[in-house]
């Protein structure tokens, strides 16, 4: 026992000596042992804000996808087709009969998939039919002219070749810099340009030039065959449906900014001082900045719908160029709402004496323009002849003229031009948009004629008239009151006294009214 208790002290002086003679070495040990823990603290935190973040991201992306899908859920349909699409085409290589037909050529009717499956079905129309006679064109033009130059020897072959080559691709290039072509065509004409290139240069290594050709235009046209089929019959999206509800849409966006725009402006206190109101706090001061940028969706879906055949409500010759017409009227009636929605809380202050001159004017005529918009806007969606916004159109003409005879009788009266003008400018403003709504009005009934819209009948006729045969009328005695004759259809109805005043007198005014 003593024995083990001598070696434990000598242990221990051998220890305390050592650390008293390397303290440094103490001090290491200790500092790697810090650092490694701190080392592995800092991992962890790094790993465990990694973690968070990654599930903050996965939820963030989820929830993009999740008001996608809800926005436009056609964008899910369009996926979906594309996946059944691509998998359709695949079964050429998939099968061995299959594929031993076509070859390695099979590819590129997954290519043509690809390339060709667009949203709507115009757009896919236009490309698989342009890439579709663009190679039928390029490989028969393509054979023309392997044979030609086969016909100059070996040393000339080439030489033919390279001037087919230089002179189609130059004139197929320079085509493309003509506005109907490159609308239309454009897409095509760089198909041709790439198929005649590899069919007649490869020609000059190749002897099977006809199987070659004949094999990579069959493979096109059925990845395009099957782009088209698939985009028609599962959900469609008609590209000229979209454009006719984006034109209504543009318009009802104007009107709703019109039908706000006076209530705002003319804001008025009870002391006289203009109360101000935050733009942002109203959404349809601001929904009119989209028909701003709306020109390259408009023509795009214009372009893409004279590809579609009949479909719905719309015939295959279907006007639409008229609603390019349209867009652009709208367009620059969304010009001057650009500028009229700078002077809502305008910091240059006009005098009230002067503005409460105009307010009436100025809030009918923006009133009743945003009502003919909407009025507009409902009957291109309907489809129907747009009768109910004439009444409105001529209302605020009306206005329109009342305001420039008070504008003329105040300017002379006030002597301070500087502060009358920005009312003026608004007046100005607004009296330019009432003729932008006049010639919105008047392309809006072009198309309507045009696309035979259905005339809708605007007559009020009773909820159950009482209607005798004809020559049994019921004789009228002056105890029934005031009253008037309607001849409908050959039939004479009695209508007594109605409990609204003033309908009786408008009524009695017309003496009676003919209906069929």
């Amino acid at each position: 026992m003593s024995i083990l208790l001598s070696r434990k002290n000598t242990q221990r002086s051998l220890y305390s000596s050592c650390k008293l003679a390397f303290p440094l070495l103490d001090m290491e040990i200790g500092s790697a042992s810090d650092e490694k823990a701190g080392l592995f603290a800092r991992g962890w935190r790094r790993l465990k804000a990694f973690s968070e973040n990654f599930n903050a991201n996965v939820v963030k992306v989820a929830k993009k996808i999740k008001k996608l899908g809800q926005d436009d859920p056609r964008t899910f349909i369009h996926s979906l087709k594309v996946g059944l699409a691509l998998t359709l085409v695949s079964l050429i290589y998939y099968f061995r009969p299959l594929y031993a037909g076509f070859g390695v050529s099979a590819m590129w009717a997954v290519l043509t998939v690809v390339v060709v499956f667009e949203f709507t079905v115009g757009a896919t129309l236009c490309k698989g039919l342009n890439r579709g006679f663009a190679t039928l064109l390029a490989g028969v033009l393509g054979v023309g002219a392997h044979h030609l130059a086969s016909l100059s020897g070996e040393k000339g072959e080439p030489i033919i070749l390279g001037i087919f080559v230089f002179l189609l691709a130059t004139a197929s290039t320079f085509s493309r810099f003509f506005p109907h072509i490159k609308a239309r065509y454009d897409y095509g004409v760089l198909i041709f340009i790439l198929t005649f290139s590899l069919v007649a240069i490869s020609s000059y290594r190749v002897d099977e030039i006809l199987e070659m050709a004949h094999e990579r235009l069959s493979t096109i046209i059925i990845g395009s065959v099957t782009c088209i089929v698939i985009t028609i019959s599962i959900c469609p999206v008609w590209a000229g449906e979209d454009l006719h509800n984006l034109v209504a849409l543009n318009m009802e966006k104007l009107a709703d900014f019109l039908e706000v725009f006076g209530g705002e402006y003319f804001i008025i206190a009870q002391d006289g001082a203009n109360v101000v109101v935050s733009k942002d706090d109203n959404p349809f001061l601001q929904g009119y900045k989209s028909v701003l940028n709306s020109k390259t969706s408009e023509e795009s879906l214009a372009n893409f719908a004279r590809w579609e055949p009949g479909h719905g409500r719309f015939s295959f010759r279907h006007p639409w160029k008229q609603y390019l017409k349209i867009g652009a009227l709208t367009r620059q009636c969304a010009y001057q709402i650009e500028a009229l929605n700078d002077y809502i809380n305008s910091e240059i202050q006009v005098p009230q004496e002067f503005r409460r001159e105009f307010q009436q004017s100025c809030t009918k005529m923006s009133s009743e323009s945003g009502k003919a918009l909407k009025g507009l806007a409902s009957a291109i969606k309907t489809m129907t002849y747009p009768s109910s916004a004439n009444d409105h159109v001529e209302n605020s003409k009306t206005a329109a003229n009342d305001l420039k005879t008070t504008l003329k009788a105040a300017l002379l009266e006030n002597t301070e031009l500087l502060q009358v003008i920005p009312a003026a400018t608004v007046a100005s403003l607004l009296i330019k948009i009432v003729t932008c709504t006049d010639k919105i009005a008047e392309s809006v009934h072009e198309l309507a004629c045009v696309a035979n819209f259905r005339r809708v009948d605007t007559n009020v006729t009773p909820e159950k008239p009482q209607l005798r045969p004809p020559g049994t009328v019921k004789p009228l005695s002056d105890t029934d009151g005031p009253h008037v004759l309607l001849t409908v259809c050959g039939a004479s109805l009695a209508l007594a006294e109605n409990e609204n005043p003033q309908a009786n007198m408008a009524c009695q005014a017309h003496g009676s009214v003919n209906i069929c």
